[in-house]
């Protein structure tokens, strides 16, 4: 259950987890919360995966018809164990399964408004009290604990996996007129300001600056209100012929496979899955070395950790594997190895599993 339509980091751990799920001999049933009247990224992609989704209204902060609909809905598909998503579901969620004694398995991904009001924090509380409850990363649990003040014992961390995808180098590169040896800066992620790409296009204006006779480019692929100002931004520090804002993608696969650097200079994330996507595909990754980011990239060996809006930093590290292939290569390598040990989809669904046995 989630009370989102992405497309997100989110969406697409549900995604991944009931495929995963379906795989392993068990009946899925996602379960959409929605304001919206048609469907969204999310109930179209379970749909074309061939599931059978279930969309319930949602009005209000609080809303008991919502509740009598999501027991219903357990009911009518004969549901045997229920995973929310989020604060919202992990609070319908709980209640629901409280009435009809199912086992409830919470995940948070990482959005920490959700411990800013005193309601929230009480309402959470009493969710975690009846369910069990799970973190995308060990930052993200630690800072729940500290939040709302419950044992450790309260929440563990299961980390986000993903698939290993194969793509097609050649088909972005050739759709930018961009040859095989041109390093390609890739970053993936909805243009809003938290994402840092504002950061990463004056980073690299910087690496111009200081190395004009290198050949780079970027290409970002995501949509958002802050395109309008990455390409004035581009224009203004005269790269706007490297850069290349794509819009929304289906083929992140292929975007990662041409990719030379991947760059997530965010403010604030929870385990990005697209850090993980890049470590799979073998590509050196630069991120921001905050919230669960550091549980994956190890700085200097499985990529680049810098400091969150911060320019110059940012510039020196891109500097310093656009010019060096060789340590573009050995971070990518290590980077691929350490994924498939610790962030496949396979592990991960191995542990929600697990819970979902426990708790019944």
């Amino acid at each position: 259950m989630l009370e989102s339509e992405g497309p997100g980091g989110a969406e697409v751990v549900v995604l991944h987890l009931a495929d995963e799920l379906r795989s392993r001999g068990h009946h899925v049933v996602p379960v959409i919360f929605t304001r919206a009247t048609d469907p969204g990224w999310l109930e179209q992609a379970c749909a074309t995966r061939g599931f059978t989704p279930e969309r319930v209204g949602i009005r209000g902060t609080v809303d008991i018809n919502c509740l009598r609909a999501i027991v219903a809905l357990l009911r009518r598909r004969q549901v045997t164990a229920v995973h929310s998503h989020e604060f919202g579901m992990a609070i319908y969620g709980t209640a629901a399964c409280r009435l009809l004694r199912l086992p409830h398995v919470i995940t948070m991904h990482g959005n920490m408004w959700m411990t800013n009001a005193f309601r929230r924090r009480a309402a959470l509380r009493w969710a975690f009290r009846n369910s069990a409850a799970t973190a995308v990363s060990e930052d993200t649990r630690r800072h729940l604990i500290r939040a709302l003040g419950i044992p450790d014992s309260r929440i563990r961390t299961v980390l986000n996996g993903v698939p290993e995808l194969v793509g097609n180098r050649q088909a972005l590169r050739h759709e930018l007129g961009m040859a095989d040896d041109v390093v390609l800066v890739t970053a993936v992620g909805n243009l809003i300001e938290r994402k840092g790409h504002a950061f990463l296009i004056r980073a690299l204006a910087l690496v111009a600056a200081r190395v004009p006779n290198a050949d780079w480019h970027l290409a970002i692929a995501g949509e958002g209100v802050e395109r309008p100002h990455l390409e004035a931004l581009a224009r203004d520090s005269g790269i706007a012929d490297r850069v290349h804002l794509l819009g929304h993608r289906r083929d992140i696969a292929d975007v990662l496979a041409a990719s030379s650097v991947f760059v997530m200079p965010s403010l604030w994330e929870g385990l990005p899955l697209a850090v993980l996507e890049a470590m799979f595909a073998g590509t050196a990754v630069i991120a921001s070395g905050i919230s669960g980011i550091p549980e994956a990239i190890t700085d200097g060996v499985t990529g680049l950790l810098v400091k969150p809006g911060e320019v110059e930093p940012l510039a020196d590290a891109l500097q310093s594997l656009i010019v060096d292939g060789v340590r573009r290569k050995r971070i990518g390598e290590a980077a691929r190895t350490r994924a498939r040990e610790q962030f496949s989809v396979g592990t991960m669904t191995a542990q929600y599993e697990a819970l979902y046995r426990s708790e019944r």
